[in-house]
């Protein structure tokens, strides 16, 4: 039943709400001869991995979609549908160019090292294109990384076989100077959301998990205490005492999960 409600009930959802301005864009695990032949072009391993993505001023968060089937019979007079297949749409990024233009260089000599699989002088009026085997130009550990400026709470993605398939043109005219942009649209085959790392693995918030950890508040070893006295910001854990958690008193129990220290 609809009920009115004081606007003070819904303020705080409201006044917490993410902003789009506050993420990070990180090239990596991109295959060894593709790196090779980035590098003889002045595009070194470090301008990928960290001011490339620095370079990104607008990225989108991926999205997908289920593909479906009509499935007719199963039931008299009803016709249903059932996902076959999750698939991945294309993301485009947008570049500011440096004036080294390793941005540019970037983008257009990975392509070119995706058709250069002729191994011909691209000069030579004969010249053909023969694609790359695709283990040889994909990067498989591309990141989006979204949180906001009070860096409590990040959503991450990572991209698998993902490689640019399109590069705009750029324009250049005789007008007042603005600063140069670049534009690619990028494939993948599929994105994993939430962290992977090792770290996240073992203490369970990998794919976004809240994580639980286990063993005993008294013993200074475990995880738990460790935890414990990390997010409570004091000594060893007192099991009798009564504590303050986000604005609530309550006695801690023998199990506490991650999202009672805010992911500490």
């Amino acid at each position: 039943m609809v009920r009115p409600r004081r606007i003070s009930d819904f303020k705080p959802t409201l006044s917490n709400l993410a902003q789009t301005s506050h993420y990070q864009v990180i090239f990596s695990g991109l295959p060894t001869s593709l790196r090779q032949h980035l590098n003889v072009r002045g595009v070194g391993y470090r301008f990928i991995t960290e001011t490339s993505g620095l370079l990104c001023y607008n990225a989108v968060l991926p999205g997908s979609r289920l593909a479906t089937a009509d499935i007719v019979g199963n039931f008299m007079g009803v016709s249903e549908k059932m996902a076959h297949t999750r698939l991945f749409t294309q993301i485009q990024l947008e570049f500011y160019v440096d004036n080294e233009y390793k941005t540019l260089k970037f983008l257009d000599h990975w392509m070119e090292f995706i058709g250069n699989g002729s191994g011909q002088n691209q000069s030579d009026a004969g010249y053909y294109y023969r694609m790359e085997y695709p283990d040889s130009y994909k990067s498989n550990q591309t990141k989006i990384i979204k949180f906001d400026r009070d860096y409590k709470e990040e959503i991450e993605y990572t991209f698998y076989g993902m490689f640019p398939i399109d590069l705009s043109s750029t324009t250049v005219k005789y007008d007042s100077s603005e600063v140069l942009k670049a534009t690619a649209t990028f494939s993948f085959d599929r994105y994993i959301a939430g962290k992977f790392d090792s770290y996240s693995v073992r203490r369970g918030t990998d794919n976004n998990k809240l994580g639980t950890l286990s063993g005993s508040f008294n013993d200074p070893g475990s995880d738990l205490n460790r935890a414990a006295r990390a997010g409570l910001g004091e000594g060893e854990y007192n099991p009798n005492r009564v504590i303050d958690i986000n604005g609530r008193d309550v006695t801690l129990p023998d199990v506490i999960t991650l999202k009672d220290f805010g992911g500490a």
